[in-house]
């Protein structure tokens, strides 16, 4: 049984005793520590240093097409944040579904979508400083003479239960890339967004705007 004791609480000198409420069974010590683990951990999560939360978690859902096929298609959406308030947006998790690419027989196909804080010019990659999430749906098809075999990479709803946060988006937009290779058609790829608004200290907003900003 794991124990949660408060930091503020010297369980060494003063004993276990002082640790938790009068109990009366082992039910009675296990019911409590799940309270004090949610409560701590769950209800009460640790925010990014400078920043205060303004809202609960909101999912902010997208979708972008391709222009025609193989062809590098970029869509944003406006987050609405306020500047003079020195508002960010906080994201917790990103969910990207991607369209498969066609099957072609002896050609390599794929589809591959990024989402970024700042404007692309070209489907980002996670070693990016601005690329938050990406999915790349592939086919190896090459020497085969029937379709080949499909291969797919997804962030899987990203790190969000094993992080506090995967990234602060500080400027007004988040941008969705896209294209295809040796498709024979347009495909598309849609998502969500999971996260919160908050405001940074004047110092943290400055130095997110400027670090997002250069490093485009």
């Amino acid at each position: 049984m794991l124990l949660i004791v408060e930091e503020v609480w010297d369980c060494c000198r003063f004993g276990s005793a002082h640790a938790f409420y009068p109990t009366y069974s082992g039910v009675d010590v296990q019911d409590w520590c799940l309270i004090k683990y949610n409560n701590l951990k769950v209800g009460h999560p640790i925010m990014p240093t400078g920043l205060k939360k303004t809202s609960s978690t909101v999912a902010i859902g997208f979708s972008v097409s391709e222009l025609g096929p193989n062809t590098f298609t970029q869509g944003s959406v406006d987050l609405n944040l306020d500047p003079l308030n020195n508002e960010v947006f906080v994201v917790q998790a990103i969910d990207l579904t991607l369209g498969a690419p066609d099957a072609i027989a002896a050609t390599d196909t794929s589809m591959l979508a990024s989402l970024t804080t700042t404007s692309q010019t070209a489907v980002a990659t996670l070693r990016d400083a601005n690329c938050l999430g990406v999915a790349a749906n592939q086919i190896r098809a090459a020497g085969f003479v029937d379709g080949g075999v499909g291969f797919s990479q997804t962030p899987t709803e990203s790190p969000g239960t094993v992080l506090d946060y995967v990234g602060i988006i500080a400027t007004n937009d988040f941008f969705i890339q896209i294209a295809g290779q040796n498709n024979a058609a347009a495909h598309s790829v849609s998502g969500k967004m999971y996260g919160y608004r908050a405001r940074a200290d004047a110092s943290v907003y400055a130095g997110l705007v400027q670090s997002e900003v250069l490093s485009a």
